[in-house]
């Protein structure tokens, strides 16, 4: 295999599109249903985040020009053994300076970075290597046919691997390099599944084959030793698993059984079939995987039909305003056209938990976490025992959220204890979060110049939406709360974000991490301006969001938080890589998953890459005099986006999510050939990735 330098005299053209953030329109039509092209659905008047920082200027009457404002509210606090605004190494010891030269790392990542490309191939650093793991059509359960493009049928999709793999979590079984792999099937692309795909006019068989590939997989995996690959294990009986369109969950917690969930179909409003959308997530400490529902909205047809106006501005908060939908799945079932069951789309946009290591049981969606479009959720035990999960709201202009459980974590993998700890989301407090800066709104103007104190920064505080039965929001019940979260959090004056993706604790300094992918709407004529947690109007690269609580508590209700990355190029003056000398480190843009490493690096993939090569995997100290330092692990093929990062000590896990998937393409006209090369169809798949001297990934 050549190397990431020779592959730069040969790269192809830049990726064809008119989309403002380089994602290709087909993408987006698939994906979340042209979110892009409408109007954000928070139109809510919360305080704009400029002036929530004039009033605390106005209040505390010293604040002047260059000055270090104290952060308002009582969580602030400064961020323990954060690195300062200057250049990180600017002070190195002469052996951390050698160390740059010769371009070696301390932390643990030893690679030299790929460079940015538009390879039709999965690129990674001299001497590593990569092999596909599963792919779309490959059989999961045993009885499963082998994989034929042209002759697919929703009964072989519903034993073999679905569409679109997103989130991927590993669960150890007992033994040697052992787990259950679980990956996510985020949406369907229709046109690259089906030769013959009419978007008029779907056959019921192509319907029922997208239902199935929806949803989930459980893959038993272990490493051969020989090799160093990550594969399939031959035994599928025990635990390999799909779940669909048509699989059955449990609805629990506080709003189960609600008037606002009963549909005609399921008269309890405790019982939906299926999950769609599945974008990211997390592995709980008790061996269970949390799944966020996120675009569902794209799959409800003619809300504009529904005649109650109160029932019609929720589903228009929540990106249901329109008629026919682009699968038309509506033709063939009933429970997605809104004018027959409205209440069908509340019952999807939960946090759902999946235990692979008991395949008879039945999922769950858990009403407690709220509904919105959740990315995902990562949860932390907090040091009173108590779980702590994480949330972001996937839309511009939306929010960040967390919860937290009352009852407390118990070790071991007992059944006892395992069955107590996967009823701990069934019960705590839901939260929003509201953001403040500590600078001078005039030093925000939009380009993503850094204020006077060298960083964006600030304090904020959660604030409490429901706990159980109980609501906190004015005119809201605790039901309502919980199904119509946005409409909630809007009235508590949350803090508009720059679509809040991944949002995930490190268990190595408690610290919380969030991806904002970006938003090119921020700025725009009635649209809320820069503020210093979303510093650049037209936000097209996003940025990291780096948040601590008081005293390290995770259930705390105040934090800090500084901007770690502000993304895009680094010769643009508008880009800051928590001070890291920006000529020693990679272009980022778009971040959307994050994941961390056993010496707790932060690792961040992205979508959408408005610099115009493709989506990539990167890794980023948080500590030390590297932090900021931003090295690219991998390029994904063309047309692809990265998702759901596993960092091991041993390998990397990739999904490579739509390869190919390029305007003017189609299944009749493929764009990409990857993984299989030739002439074949492009199949999203997860990799692995790991050091041919088969040493550690961070050693």
């Amino acid at each position: 295999m050549s190397s990431p330098t020779d592959r730069g005299r040969r790269l192809l053209p830049l990726l064809p599109t008119n989309h403002p953030l380089g994602r290709q329109a087909v993408t987006c039509q698939y994906r979340c249903g042209n979110a892009c092209s409408h109007d954000a659905p928070n139109t809510s008047a919360n305080a704009y985040f400029g002036d929530v920082v004039k009033e605390v200027v106005s209040r505390r009457g010293m604040l002047k020009a260059g000055a270090v404002v104290a952060a308002a509210g009582a969580g602030a606090l400064a961020f323990s053994g954060a690195a300062a605004a200057a250049p990180a190494h600017a002070e190195a010891d002469l052996d951390a300076d050698l160390d740059l030269r010769l371009g070696r790392d301390r932390d643990g990542l030893n690679f030299e970075p790929v460079q940015p490309n538009t390879l039709d191939e999965l690129v990674v650093p001299k001497g590593y290597q990569s092999d596909v793991v599963i792919r779309w059509g490959d059989p999961v359960l045993p009885d499963a046919p082998k994989f034929d493009f042209g002759n697919q049928t929703a009964a072989a999709q519903a034993k073999q691997f679905g569409f679109n793999n997103d989130f991927c979590g590993l669960v150890p079984l007992p033994g040697w390099d052992r787990w259950l792999m679980v990956s996510n099937h985020e949406y369907t692309s229709e046109e690259f599944m089906f030769s013959d795909w009419d978007a008029n006019n779907p056959t019921e068989e192509q319907v029922k084959i997208a239902w199935a590939a929806h949803g989930l997989s459980v893959v038993q995996v272990e490493r051969d030793h020989r090799t160093g690959k990550l594969v399939p294990s031959k035994d599928r009986r025990k635990y390999n698993r799909r779940i669909t369109m048509t699989t059955k969950f449990e609805v629990r917690g506080p709003a189960a059984g609600s008037k606002h969930l009963r549909t005609s179909a399921d008269p309890s409003g405790k019982v939906v079939l299926g999950t769609q959308n599945n974008c990211a997530g997390g592995v709980t400490p008790w061996g269970t995987i949390l799944s966020g529902e996120e675009n569902f909205n794209q799959y409800f047809a003619n809300a504009n039909q529904v005649a109650d106006a109160t029932t019609k501005a929720r589903l228009a908060r929540y990106g249901m305003s329109g008629g026919a939908t682009t699968r038309k799945w509506e033709r063939f079932d009933k429970r997605f056209d809104l004018a027959q069951e409205p209440n069908e789309a509340n019952r999807f946009g939960w946090i759902v938990e999946v235990d692979p290591l008991d395949p008879t049981s039945t999922p769950v969606k858990h009403t407690a976490l709220g509904r919105f479009k959740h990315e995902g959720a990562n949860v932390i035990v907090a040091r009173d025992g108590r779980v702590v999960a994480y949330m972001g709201d996937d839309e511009r202009f939306d929010y960040m959220y967390k919860f937290v459980t009352d009852g407390t974590y118990q070790k071991g993998d007992s059944k006892r204890a395992r069955e107590h700890n996967k009823r701990l989301l069934d019960s705590g407090t839901l939260y929003v979060a509201k953001f403040t800066g500590d600078s001078p709104a005039a030093e925000i103007d939009g380009t993503g110049k850094l204020p006077s104190d060298g960083e964006f920064d600030g304090s904020g505080e959660w604030i409490p939406l429901a706990h159980n039965d109980k609501s906190f929001v004015e005119g809201f019940t605790a039901e309502e709360v919980y199904i119509f979260t946005r409409l909630a959090a809007d009235k508590v004056g949350a803090t508009k974000m720059d679509r809040p993706e991944d949002v995930e604790p490190s268990l190595k300094n408690r610290r919380v991490y969030a991806a904002l992918t970006n938003n090119t709407d921020r700025g725009k004529a009635g649209k809320e301006g820069a503020t210093e947690v979303a510093p650049r109007l037209g936000n097209k690269h996003g940025h990291v969001l780096e948040l601590e609580e008081r005293r390290g508590d995770n259930t705390a209700t105040t934090f800090s938080w500084k901007l770690l990355l502000v993304c895009g190029d680094p010769n643009d003056p508008g880009t800051y890589f928590g001070g890291f000398d920006k000529t020693q480190v990679s272009p980022i843009s778009c971040p959307d998953n994050v994941a961390f490493d056993s010496q707790g690096n932060l690792w961040i993939s992205t979508d959408g890459n408005a610099l115009k090569s493709n989506d990539g995997l990167f890794a980023v100290p948080v500590e030390g005099k590297r932090r900021g330092q931003v090295k690219q692990f991998l390029t994904v093929p063309l047309g692809a986006e990265t998702c759901g990062p596993v960092i091991t000590d041993d390998f990397v896990l990739v999904s490579v999510q739509h390869p190919g998937e390029i305007d003017g393409a189609s299944a009749s006209n493929p764009a990409s050939h990857w993984p299989d090369g030739g002439t074949s169809q492009p199949r999203p798949s997860v990799a692995v990735v790991w050091r041919k001297d088969r040493r550690r990934i961070c050693g």
